[in-house]
């Protein structure tokens, strides 16, 4: 049953993170044209944002997803025991990559949100909580406190996989003809999210131990 679950948990994260990956590569095939042509976007298209602040946007899209490439590893148990030395450093790359991308998660997602002011709002909280999530896991390892450190990792990782369950909400929304795109993006974002920081939690309360060991369970 442990194993199984943690199989079915691997698969869905390798699963949003190839989303994230194939939603990212769309974005630059259709924006590094018009980028380097210097030309704009359809007024009033998703990608409009995209051409407009090309910097902002791509300051947060490709670290994040480096971020959300390299997190895996650091969280595997496996590779961390194996590759000690490894982990140390690369998760100093990890965690800036993260920093980078949440702050200009902010700095984009915020004004130039194209779900309006709903959507604005979801980027605030749950960027500033990624944030401070990655913040708190590197102050608790220069404290030396390994196990606090990885639960705030964790919390964060939840939180940037949301993205991909984001784009799967937009996709049903669109499948089902529930509403226009620019009108799904805002419960996608508050639903997609919000679901990746209860599973986050429940999560570490099944598996609270710094060994990764599930929660144990008194026997009747």
């Amino acid at each position: 049953m442990t194993r199984g679950l943690a199989t079915a948990m691997w698969a869905a994260i390798l699963l949003l993170i190839a989303i994230v990956l194939v939603f990212a590569a769309m974005r630059v095939a259709g924006d590094v044209p018009l980028i380097a042509a210097g030309q704009d976007a359809e007024s009033g298209s998703f990608g409009e944002r995209y051409v407009t602040h090309p910097w902002l946007a791509y300051l947060h899209i490709t670290p994040g997803v480096l971020y959300l490439v390299g997190a895996p590893l650091q969280l595997s148990r496996r590779f961390r025991t194996r590759h000690f030395t490894f982990h140390r450093r690369f998760g100093r790359v990890v965690l800036s990559l993260g920093l980078i991308s949440g702050v200009f998660a902010l700095a984009f997602g915020v004004p130039f949100s194209y779900g309006g002011a709903w959507q604005s709002l979801a980027a605030a909280v749950f960027g500033s909580w990624f944030l401070v999530a990655l913040l708190l896991a590197f102050g608790a390892i220069r404290r030396g406190d390994v196990r606090t450190h990885r639960r705030w990792m964790i919390r964060a990782f939840a939180v940037g996989l949301g993205v991909g369950t984001i784009r799967i909400w937009v996709g049903l929304f669109a499948l089902f003809d529930v509403m226009s795109l620019e009108e799904s993006f805002a419960p996608a974002f508050w639903l997609g999210l919000t679901m990746h920081v209860v599973a986050g939690e429940l999560w570490l309360w099944w598996r609270p131990n710094q060994n990764g060991r599930p929660r144990r369970v008194p026997s009747r």
